[in-house]
């Protein structure tokens, strides 16, 4: 199973309401008419994250297939060129990006009703290769963040090596999602021994500091 990852910002003069309202309604439904997707779910940020600026993304949208092959196979049919064109209506173009991934599930559970999504945007050290980055994020950096108290489900999104061996360069090496109840329960999580933890890991295998993330509410839309 492969999972695009794409990520973008509304489109210049749109509310943050219609922006949502539009993706959940009428795009979804051009989505969903797409040959070979198996599970879309919708990210959208969380209203707390507009209180003070706009937050780094407006949406985060997961998509999976059963393979690349199945991916590129809609370039060409109708259906994904009325979804490109649909984008136009809501997003900003320039502020686009997508990433194909293999996904790898920390903590497996359920997206609890009301939960809430930290979505992070992950950077390799720049002396470290792709290898070391993915092994060390999922066998070492993934049980020490899944002892943070309280979260529900935690998954990896991991950059396919296909992509660094054809030469690109991702904009990110990998994405996590990190699904807690609601707000307190994230803000508490902030506050402990294990995700203190989990913070002085990220040294040791990918830039750390204040780390690009949007806050958000997932939606899953029944395929």
């Amino acid at each position: 199973m492969v999972k695009l990852v794409a990520f973008f910002r509304r489109k210049a003069g749109i509310s943050a309401d219609a922006f949502q309202e539009h993706w959940r309604t009428r795009h979804a439904e051009l989505v969903l008419r797409q040959a070979g997707i198996r599970r879309y779910v919708q990210n959208h940020a969380h209203a707390s994250g507009y209180r003070n600026r706009d937050p780094l993304y407006d949406g985060v949208a997961e998509a999976w297939f059963d393979s690349t092959e199945d991916m590129r196979a809609l370039g060409s049919s109708a259906e994904y060129r009325a979804v490109r064109e649909d984008e136009a209506n809501f997003i900003d173009p320039e502020s686009m990006g997508a990433l194909i991934t293999n996904e790898v599930l920390i903590v497996d559970g359920p997206i609890p009703k009301g939960g809430i999504t930290m979505i992070s945007f992950l950077n390799k050290r720049e002396d470290v290769s792709v290898d070391f980055f993915q092994r060390h994020w999922r066998e070492e950096h993934g049980p020490i963040a899944a002892e943070i108290p309280g979260m529900r489900r935690y998954a990896q999104s991991h950059v396919r090596p296909g992509i660094y061996a054809a030469g690109r360069t991702p904009l990110y090496d990998g994405v996590p999602l990190a699904t807690f109840d609601g707000l307190d329960a994230l803000r508490h999580s902030g506050s402990t021994p294990e995700y203190a933890r989990t913070r002085a890991d990220e040294a040791n295998f990918m830039l750390s500091g204040r780390l690009p993330f949007v806050v958000t509410e997932a939606l899953e839309i029944e395929v």
